[in-house]
């Protein structure tokens, strides 16, 4: 067998540089989002100067971007670790139940605004749009099955569900029902799923199934 590449000190270096940045990178948008976010001070949060920040990465978008790719690979790996087998509904509830508890953990990025420069960035961004559509592939396959199996309400356009699940990950009522202090975060939690998947309604859903 051929022995593994070793990978050299100054290499190990630069590569626990670059995901500090990330993580930096990843908390200041989940905090402030890529508007307020600065350069400057994701430097002197990873503790290095502007320039050595700019070997890793040439600019706030790429900064941004490596942010959400980093997300969208956590993302696939909780997907990954779903048990095999599981109905399609509850693989979907557990998929948005984790990214609720990513966004109260203060580690899910907000979303760009639809006509910021980041936007436009990331749908330049090949690895970026690639990991997006490999998330929303496995999605779009566990909610066609729920939607055959009577689980979700077959009326509505996959998409629907789909973008449903995605703005569960950066629904700012977790932060505000969080600052009220009233609940916990698993009930927070709890509550919001209630209302992802049963919507307001004191009926069940299986009583607006169609016949």
């Amino acid at each position: 067998m051929l022995a593994m590449a070793k990978v050299s000190f100054k290499e190990q270096v630069l590569r626990a540089r670059e995901d500090a940045i990330v993580v930096s990178v990843n908390r200041f948008l989940a905090e402030k989002g890529f508007d307020v976010m600065t350069v400057d001070e994701v430097a002197a949060d990873v503790g290095i100067a502007k320039a050595s920040l700019y070997k890793h990465f040439s600019s706030k978008e790429e900064l941004a971007g490596a942010a959400m790719i980093r997300v969208l690979e956590r993302t696939l790996a909780f997907m990954a670790s779903l048990p095999v087998g599981a109905k399609a509904v509850d693989q979907l509830k557990a998929v948005a139940r984790w990214t609720m508890q990513v966004q109260l953990a203060g580690e899910m990025p907000s979303l760009p605004a639809q006509n910021s420069t980041l936007r436009a960035s990331l749908m330049a961004n090949k690895p970026y749009l690639d990991r997006l559509m490999e998330v929303s592939d496995k999605l779009g396959a566990w909610i066609d099955a729920a939607q055959m199996a009577g689980d979700l309400n077959p009326r509505l356009a996959p998409e629907v569900a789909l973008y449903t699940l995605f703005a569960r990950a950066c629904d700012p009522v977790l932060g505000l029902l969080k600052a009220s202090g009233q609940h916990s975060d698993e009930q927070i939690i709890e509550m919001l799923l209630s209302t992802c998947f049963d919507g307001l309604s004191g009926q069940t859903s299986a009583v607006n199934r169609p016949s």
